[in-house]
């Protein structure tokens, strides 16, 4: 989901409908939304968004001693770094000055000659000719509290006796880079975003090694737990191998994707297709096998011509049947700068969620993470996805990182989403099945289940056609009708949009069509426990179904609300959409069937042995748990268990 705000004309509403068509093709028709939503519900969030749809002119009369220095001293940049940017020789400090980066440096700096529909997609309504390629971060000049008092002061000019006739001012930025293969220029604007003008460029700076094996992360094959698959990205296009145990190795499998892979229409070209597009490089994907469940294991990736990544420990989940598993959940996380750039798409939470996340898995008590949609929010603009995995690898390289498909990866006209909406930005799924290969069905059929410990998930599309009698519908009601559960007791089902939200929003959050055609198949098999996203916040519910609550927790020992689940009434739903992205606030008066609301930024992390389920949301900037509850089966309904952290 994503979030909106104003600024858009009446007459933006007849031009999207036109384009999109507005409604859910297995859904009734929705009002069209209110023109004070639309100005930022696409692709960008932030007045640097403007930038993609101006044409780059030279200022007037610039500073003759104008000049930008990247702290690399001219040396190559390596995988990661926190460059420092110093723009000097400026006579005029102005508040309207700034600095791009931009990739690759020879990209098109001129006008796009495309009508003024161009700008709806995007939610830009400028007059101004279309900028031909979208600028990876941005930065005000005035980010230096030293720039517009010339507290950083120069000299451009000197006479015979070496008095300074001409005082210039500078300004030092920091951005933080990483290695996403092309080659990356630093540009210096005046005018603001809204209005821009050329004033220097700083001329290309390489990577070192455009080829790094890089942001490996790890993914389970199957329900055995003897296999992992390690996905990595590189600018080499020849097979690399993936080291690990004890000798062993697996040679990787090479795929990459283009702009003609990505989704648009015919009167407007979407970001991916255009000026959001960035060469992936090449994306490789090895199976290590022979593995043993629950066991930890070291590996590196890479080849003797590119280099290898560092060595990497990593755990393999628990096999199925077994007694226990723990794992952590989140939905909508995103990314943000670790620099004080603006750029398309920022989701405020992900950063503290990655590293609380992390922390949880040095315990050693972590078997696997699921990421269930809404998962980079490049949207269409393609380098987007490198810092994201990025953010991840510390989490994804050492276990097992499952996810979902949402609405911001699938999403657009004319791809045979459920939903017509720009919401992918033209990625229309390709992008997210090529990071991420799930256990899936086939390409496009992104739906899965898989056994982990006491547990059976079962992971669906809430973007693909999911009505009855559809291909996904038939796979759910066989899947769910297979479970042996004398081996996995536990069913947890997991998709993006959900069934139950108080947060109503202006667009409704929940599909009643949804609700009616897959609801039924949770309570016909028993599913104990539901996650979604979408909505950003957490929440969760009675045991609910139709929207009336059959069961209701009562209070243990300690006070935690149990649910009994030998007597099973319905599942119990649980959104944690709070992994990143802006929160969501809820009314002052819920719904019967809520039982508990936190919009803070955070994740659920739950534990599950044959009897007992326990599952705590926390607060990813304290660690805290602000809401935690129990399923339980036979005689475990009486007890307390010793697993129950306090904080």
């Amino acid at each position: 989901m994503g979030l909106f705000i104003s600024g858009v004309v009446p007459p933006l509403l007849v031009l999207l409908g036109l384009l999109y068509g507005g409604a859910a093709s297995s859904s009734a028709p929705l009002p069209p939304p209110p023109p004070e939503i639309l100005h930022g519900s696409y692709a960008g969030k932030s007045e640097f968004r403007t930038v993609n749809r101006k044409e780059f002119q030279s200022c007037l009369n610039p500073s003759p001693y104008l000049a930008i220095n990247v702290s690399t001293g001219g040396a190559p940049l390596p995988d990661e770094a926190f460059v420092k940017v110093t723009v000097a020789g400026v006579l005029r400090p102005d508040a309207s000055d700034w600095v791009a980066m931009i990739t690759p440096s020879n990209s098109s700096v001129s006008g796009c000659p495309l009508s003024g529909v161009n700008y709806v997609e995007t939610g830009d309504l400028a007059t101004l000719p279309l900028l031909c390629h979208y600028p990876v971060k941005a930065q005000y000049l005035t980010s230096d509290p030293g720039y517009m008092g010339c507290k950083n002061a120069g000299c451009g000019k000197r006479d015979a006796s070496g008095a300074c006739k001409a005082r210039t001012c500078a300004a030092t930025l920091t951005f933080h880079i990483v290695n996403f293969r092309t080659d990356v220029e630093f540009v210096l604007f005046s005018g603001g975003f809204k209005t821009p003008c050329l004033l220097k460029r700083s001329g290309a700076l390489r990577f070192a090694n455009p080829a790094s094996p890089l942001y490996g992360h790890l993914s389970s094959t199957d329900s055995k737990a003897t296999s992992m698959r390690l996905t990595w990205v590189s600018g080499d296009a020849n097979p690399q191998q993936v080291q690990y145990g004890d000798g062993k190795s697996s040679t990787s499998e090479v795929a990459t994707f283009t702009q003609d892979d990505m989704c648009s229409i015919s009167v407007l070209p979407s970001p991916a297709k255009d000026f959001g597009w960035h060469d992936p490089g090449y994306i490789h994907s090895a199976v290590m096998t022979g593995l043993q469940p629950s066991q930890s294991y070291t590996y590196r990736y890479g080849s003797d011509s590119v280099g290898w990544s560092d060595t990497i420990k990593f755990r393999t989940p628990p096999a199925p049947g077994s007694d226990e598993l723990s794992f952590v959940i989140y939905g909508d996380m995103g990314k943000a700068p670790l620099d004080p750039s603006v750029e398309h798409y920022i989701q405020p939470g992900s950063i503290s969620v990655a590293k609380a996340v992390a922390k949880e898995i040095q315990t050693g008590k972590v078997d696997s993470i699921f990421h269930i949609g809404d998962i980079s929010y490049a949207t269409g603009f393609l380098v987007e996805w490198d810092f994201f995995l990025h953010l991840i690898t510390p989490l994804a390289s050492q276990v097992s990182y499952m996810t979902a498909i949402g609405n911001h990866e699938r999403d657009y006209a004319n791809s045979a989403s459920v939903y017509v909406t720009p919401d992918s930005g033209g990625e229309c799924g390709v992008a997210y099945e090529s990071y991420f290969p799930m256990p899936a069905v086939s390409k496009d059929k992104p739906w899965y289940s898989i056994e982990q410990g006491s547990v059976h998930f079962i992971v669906m599309s809430t973007e693909h056609e999911w009505s009855e009698k559809s291909e996904q519908y038939n796979w759910m009601d066989e899947d769910l009708s297979s479970i042996d559960r004398s081996r996995t007791p536990w069913v947890i089902f997991i998709g993006h949009r959900p069934m139950y939200s108080s947060h109503g929003g202006i667009l409704p959050n929940v599909d009643s069509n949804f609700v009616a055609s897959v609801e039924p198949l949770l309570l016909n098999y028993q599913v104990d426990l539901v996650f979604f996203g979408h909505v950003h916040n957490y929440e969760r519910t009675c045991a609910v179904y139709q929207g009336n609550c059959n069961g209701m927790p009562t209070k243990d020992a300690s006070g935690i609300d149990v649910y009994d689940n030998s007597n099973y009434t319905a599942p119990v739903h649980a959104i944690v959409g709070a992994g990143g992205f802006s929160l969501d606030n809820f009314p002052n008066n819920g719904e019967t069937w809520s039982i508990s609301r936190v919009s803070e930024f955070g994740y659920a992390r739950v534990h599950a042995t044959r009897a007992d389920m326990l599952v705590q949301f926390v607060n990813s900037s304290t660690m805290e748990v602000r809401d935690q509850f129990r399923i339980v089966k036979g005689s475990s309904a009486k007890k307390t268990p010793s697993l129950i952290i306090q904080q």
